[in-house]
């Protein structure tokens, strides 16, 4: 029977699926910042981006499933986020998308596909625009690329599980455990300004693309989703039907199936 947490009881509780043991982790030195990392499985490389104010064990679900499907999935905590240090400098999702492409580099990982969720999507696409050539394709969830796409934001009881979950999280992990009130000012500073690419810059996209929006989604507009969908010029439009923002925990079947969809069709068949 599919895992089904749709008010986030479950994940303010335990948190997600634990992670399965990694093949290697560690952190790289990045400007400014120590940047952690993992590795699972092998095959393919599909790194998986959080969301704003998580950190990778949020993936518990969807590590193992592309384990099994014969990739190699890659987690990376946001500079600042989870195991990730960070500096003085106000968080930028630019900054965030160098961080990725450094880890690919200390990989030697030439190309892969991404798959974001939040925060994460953003960094993702940023990726693909900035280094087209390393990226097979993006999978981007739950997120805006200008700051007119987000709605406004009542604060629910399922928000509220999953914020606390993350307070607890970043005291278990993170080098600063008794900041987190600053930290989430400071990525709330970020998100009110950014991401703010113009339609020009999207229709300059030459990754494919799968734009999924939730049915429920608490921040972002669909009609936001589907404007994307429509001016990213390889993109496909995916509706998850009975979830919100938090969908890879809430069903994680349903969405697992989407990204496996997505992830066969960009990724090298010959390298599976």
């Amino acid at each position: 029977m599919e895992p089904c947490d749709d008010d986030l009881s479950r994940f303010e509780a335990e948190g997600s699926a634990p992670l399965p043991v990694a093949n290697v982790q560690g952190h790289i030195q990045c400007d400014g910042a120590r940047i952690w990392y993992a590795t699972y499985g092998s095959g393919s490389p599909v790194f998986l981006l959080h969301g704003g104010l998580g950190h990778s064990g949020n993936w518990g679900y969807q590590v193992p499933e592309l384990v099994k499907r014969g990739y190699q999935a890659v987690v990376v905590d946001s500079r600042g986020h989870g195991r990730s240090t960070r500096d003085e400098r106000p968080f930028k999702y630019e900054l965030m998308a160098a961080d990725v492409l450094a880890v690919m580099d200390s990989l030697r990982i030439e190309q892969a596909a991404f798959v974001g969720w939040s925060d994460g999507a953003i960094i993702a696409m940023i990726v693909g625009i900035k280094a087209p050539e390393r990226v097979f394709g993006v999978f981007f969830f739950a997120c805006n690329m200008d700051p007119g796409g987000t709605k406004e934001v009542e604060f629910t009881p399922v928000m509220k599980r999953c914020f606390d979950r993350h307070a607890r999280d970043y005291a278990q992990l993170s080098a600063t455990p008794d900041q987190f009130d600053a930290f989430v000012a400071a990525v709330s500073e970020m998100m009110k300004t950014e991401p703010n690419y113009s339609a020009k810059e999207l229709a300059d996209v030459r990754v494919p693309v799968a734009i999924a929006q939730s049915e429920y989604d608490e921040f972002i507009k669909p009609e936001h989703a589907e404007y994307l969908a429509a001016t990213i010029p390889c993109a496909e439009y995916i509706q998850l039907f009975g979830v919100s923002h938090f969908a890879p925990l809430q069903r994680p079947e349903q969405f697992n199936k989407v990204v496996l969809d997505f992830l066969d069709k960009v990724l090298p068949k010959q390298d599976r």
